[in-house]
């Protein structure tokens, strides 16, 4: 399964004037594509900062301390903010748990809806221009130099010409037919509105809105039908002139003008609903075939445009863009071992007990171009690791040194405020503060990550090289060419102000907004808080991201609300193939929808596994504890409060964070951080329980009990 986001060793704290504090404290996690993953735990226990840190919208006081985000080959932590505005919002969305924090009451639900699509939609274009002419000048580039030939240099140059040339006419036929399209689109809307306006005897402006349609359905369907339709349309509006609104003449001219209105929308309807035709072969055809195009039914003339190019061009450019393919990852691989050379090499400078910081940040530049050199630049589906690489090592080392003065001054510190506190109790004095513990970094731990670093791509590449033999290029080339086709689609997909408001229409629709038409110009405060979430997640859809993160999306809701909307994430989820990060305090509201459960507490994940491992086989005392404090129908006892509060995250505890609130803790607990143990393939948690040598503890009654009554539940329904 695809990895759509990786977590490692994620650690940040915030800056206060009591000192600083620790919210997340080395977390790991996955997001795969199509699953859904619930981050449980109580409030500070790091959720929403984790959440925050992967849309790059941390407060200002945040420090990123150490770890990586990584999405689509880059690590979100160390990139520009100018990248990071092309991925927050249109690649990765959230939904906030008070959607009046999300909207502008003073601005109309449309706007809000439309304003985002129609700024990222330019920023589209452009960046699909961009990637068309450095894909094709980089694909020519490795067809020229596979071919080893100059005599066919000259050849390769002219196919090269001819794609981009009726790429020219493909991106003109598109940008005609979307025209047309949207304007389909929006005088379908706008009779849909006016039919239901003269039904309720509402309308208003008839002679503007009536000729704008007319204008419309002419521009999208040019044909004689639609030309006399819209005639019809304005000469039975002039009809109806100011004195004579009332009556039966006017009833009888008001039907018809809502017949004739309905019979032209069903023309667009249809005009909607036919093939699409394929103007990429199109653009070929008309651009070398010296012809006009065939007649016929679309599917049929896509077929006959297609088996044209092939004969004539595609076929013969595939095999020269496969040749170029095949050279272009022959040198990645010969670049890759000679990088997994340089990193084992490299691996001595940091082998050393005690680093030297030049030799160090010349071993990291060297590291950096061999890996750099390594990437195949004809792979669009990025290498996460590679390319992720040269920061995570250059940020690892500056960890390192500056730690190294972090520390000391710690110590120093440390040493003072001891001093102090010793001169004050040798007088007799009582001192109403204690030292504050060392918060030292294990230069060894980092040591240890730079190695695991370099480690980590080498036997990632080695994978790579062992696989290489079995890679399909002639798909791989097909996915060029696709990717170089949807590019140069993009170029033309221009967002207008009406397709803007068709697609938010549409989208309010999809969340289940009924009447959308009226309540896309109402303000926030005209609707209720289950409907305003529902335009919050409309809005974070508009963007089509890959990434949902919901932050406890349904607290300021009633309990029947929250299931609509935990339903409504589900449905959009399998839909529109998203992967959800969901964040919440309560395991419940979990229970249905996640495929991943990650339990956290005071900063940590304590226990990671699927939601059958959670529910089903949880194995720390915290995850006990929150099964214990859940509601349910059956349940008759007392449920059991979780006892104490979290810890005070200035001064992190030196062992277990649950401890003093833990009723299973050991001595243990209270002195050393437990390891992640591993249950199953799928499973871990961080407790001293899993050791070994530890008392075998029994989860409390009340989660026993409710795993079975849930057993039985489960048994009752396969046996159905």
């Amino acid at each position: 399964m695809e990895t759509k986001l990786q977590v490692r060793n994620l650690t940040i704290s915030f800056r206060t004037s009591n000192g600083k504090v620790q919210a997340v404290r080395g977390i790991d996690f996955d997001l795969m594509k199509g699953e859904t993953l619930a981050i449980v735990g109580e409030s500070g226990s790091g959720k929403s900062v984790t959440s925050k840190a992967i849309l790059g919208i941390l407060a200002a006081n945040a420090l990123v301390e150490n770890g990586e985000i990584i999405y689509d080959g880059k690590d979100l932590l160390k990139i520009s903010e100018d990248d990071f505005h092309r991925i927050r919002g249109d690649k990765i969305a959230m939904i906030f748990q008070d959607p009046m924090s999300s909207l502008n009451p003073i601005v109309k639900i449309g706007r809000q809806l439309t304003e985002a699509m129609i700024l990222k939609g330019k920023v589209r274009q452009k960046e699909s221009r961009i990637s068309f002419n450095s894909y094709l000048k980089l694909l020519r580039q490795a067809m020229t130099q596979a071919q080893n030939d100059p005599g066919k240099t000259a050849g390769i140059e002219e196919k090269c010409k001819a794609f981009d040339k009726f790429e020219y006419k493909h991106l003109a036929l598109e940008a005609a037919y979307n025209k047309a399209h949207d304007a389909a689109q929006e005088a379908k809307s706008l009779i849909g509105v006016l039919v239901f306006e003269l039904e309720k005897d509402a309308a208003k402006d008839l002679n503007y809105r009536v000729s704008r349609i007319g204008r419309l359905a002419r521009q999208s369907v040019q044909d004689y039908v639609v030309s006399s339709r819209a005639d019809q349309l304005e000469t039975l509006v002039k009809k109806l002139s100011p004195d004579m609104r009332k009556g039966k003449a006017a009833a009888d001219h008001y039907a018809e003008l809502r017949d004739t209105l309905q019979k032209l929308g069903d023309i667009l309807t249809e005009a909607l609903q036919k093939d699409t035709p394929d103007f990429f072969t199109m653009g070929y055809y008309l651009t070398f075939s010296g012809q006009p195009l065939p007649s016929g039914p679309v599917k049929e003339l896509n077929a006959e445009l297609r088996a044209y190019m092939d004969d004539h061009f595609m076929r013969d450019f595939i095999g020269d863009a496969e040749q170029g393919i095949r050279w272009s990852a022959a040198q990645s691989c010969e670049k890759k071992e000679a990088c997994i050379r340089a990193l084992k090499a490299g691996r001595k400078v940091f082998e050393q007990p005690t680093l030297d910081k030049a030799s160090c940040e010349q071993e990291q530049k060297r590291l950096a171009q061999a890996v750099q050199e390594s990437i195949d630049p004809l792979e669009f589906v990025k290498d996460s690791l590679a390319y992720t690489f040269p920061s995570a090592l250059s940020s690892e080392i500056s960890h390192y040194f500056s730690a190294i003065r972090k520390n000391q001054k710690e110590e120093q510190r440390f040493a003072r405020q001891t001093a102090r506190h010793d001169r004050l109790t040798a007088r007799g004095k009582n001192a109403d503060w204690s030292v504050a513990p060392k918060s030292l970094t294990d230069l060894e731990s980092v040591r240890q990550s730079i190695l695991h670093l370099i480690d980590q791509l080498a036997e990632h590449y080695q994978v790579r090289l062992n696989e290489s033999s079995r890679r399909n290029y002639a798909a791989e080339t097909v996915a060029a060419i696709d990717h170089l086709k949807e590019c140069a689609s993009g170029v033309v997909n221009k967002v207008t102000k009406s397709m803007a408001k068709e697609k938010a229409i549409k989208l309010m629709e999809e969340v289940g907004i009924p009447e959308p038409h009226k309540r896309y110009n109402q303000y926030p405060f005209e609707f209720s808080g289950g409907m305003r979430q529902r335009i919050v997640i409309a809005i974070a859809l508009a963007a089509n991201p890959d990434i949902l993160i919901c932050d406890e999306p349904t607290t300021a809701l009633d309990v029947t609300i929250q299931a609509q909307i935990l339903e409504l994430i589900n449905k959009l989820k399998e839909e529109r193939h998203l992967s959800v990060i969901f964040i919440t305090h309560d395991l419940g509201v979990v229970a249905n929808m996640a495929d991943r459960i990650a339990v956290m507490y005071a900063g940590k994940i304590v226990e990671y596994g699927t939601a059958e491992d959670v529910f089903y086989h949880s194995a720390h005392p915290y995850t006990w504890a929150l099964l214990s404090s859940m509601p349910d129908l059956d349940t008759n006892e007392k449920l059991d409060a979780i006892p104490g509060t979290p810890p005070n995250m200035i001064y992190p505890p030196q062992g277990d964070a649950f401890a003093p609130r833990n009723k299973y803790a050991m001595q243990i607990d209270f002195e050393q951080q437990p390891p992640m143990f591993k249950i199953s393939d799928t499973h871990y948690a961080a407790t001293w329980l899993l050791h070994p040598d530890a008392p075998k503890v029994q989860p409390p009654r009340v989660v026993t009990e409710r795993i079975a009554r849930m057993n039985a539940k489960r048994e009752s329904r396969h046996a159905e």
